[in-house]
């Protein structure tokens, strides 16, 4: 399948003021992208603005608002949709959660991603148009000391694949496409669960790294978004990002 050229088209991405969604909005402004950023932190938006130019359009707003998803699709038609907003999860094991701290993942993590889905096929977006929403390696393997976080990246996973569907059904021509990155201590979150899961097993953060070979960066990931979004012939509903790339997930 011939690649889909970015430049001049619109991308939309949630949860860009930091970590992967920056990376990510930094590569797709990079690939000649008009890049719509979203998120709560008006002056992480503005800052973005000013190193990557005058093609970001920052939003300062919930992404887990259906208002806001309904508004901007709407407004701006993306051809790239990358949804990537979510919640720090309470590190701390099941027994020490309330329900309160142990669904917060699902209260805006799986929220955002079904609220943006539906509107993308409600709308519906353009044929090509791609969304991209970011689940996590957790959705595999689970993560203990983070309460409902792992079940609601794998949700995200599924809704990722329900939609996919309803596109195929539909003759859409959507491509619908989760991805599930390693966990690294190159981003905030990242950092903060490889200290909590360190401190669990007694040692530090180096020796609970060791033997993981190179951390996935967010420069890694956001060139890694754009190729996906490009390329149509990435099109199983569900990919494994680690530093060696992507891989279909099981």
């Amino acid at each position: 399948m011939p690649i889909q050229e970015t430049a001049g088209t619109t991308a939309l991405v949630t949860g860009a003021n930091r970590g992967f969604g920056r990376g990510v909005a930094a590569a797709l402004t990079a690939a000649g992208c008009s890049v719509v950023v979203v998120a709560r932190d008006r002056g992480l938006l503005e800052e973005l603005r000013v190193q990557l130019g005058d093609t970001l359009i920052p939003v300062a707003a919930d992404a887990a608002d259906p208002v806001v998803a309904g508004r901007l699709i709407d407004e701006y038609r993306p051809r790239t949709l990358v949804l990537n907003a979510g919640a720090e999860p309470l590190a701390r094991p099941l027994q020490q959660h309330t329900w309160e701290t142990f669904s917060r993942n699902w209260e805006v993590d799986v929220r955002q991603v079904f609220n943006w889905t539906r509107e993308s096929l409600l709308r519906p977006l353009d044929p090509g148009s791609v969304v991209i929403a970011f689940s996590s390696g957790a959705a595999q393997g689970g993560s203990p000391l983070s309460g409902g976080y792992a079940g609601a990246k794998a949700t995200i996973r599924f809704i990722s694949s329900y939609a996919a569907a309803e596109s195929e059904r539909a003759a859409l021509g959507i491509r619908f496409v989760s991805v599930l990155p390693s966990l690294t201590p190159a981003t905030y979150l990242g950092a903060r669960a490889v200290a909590a899961y360190a401190a669990r097993h007694g040692v530090g953060a180096a020796t609970f790294l060791a033997g993981r070979g190179p951390a996935l960066t967010p420069e890694q990931v956001g060139k890694t978004i754009v190729d996906l979004a490009t390329d149509p012939g990435h099109d199983r509903p569900a990919y494994l990002l680690t530093q060696a790339g992507l891989s279909p997930a099981d």
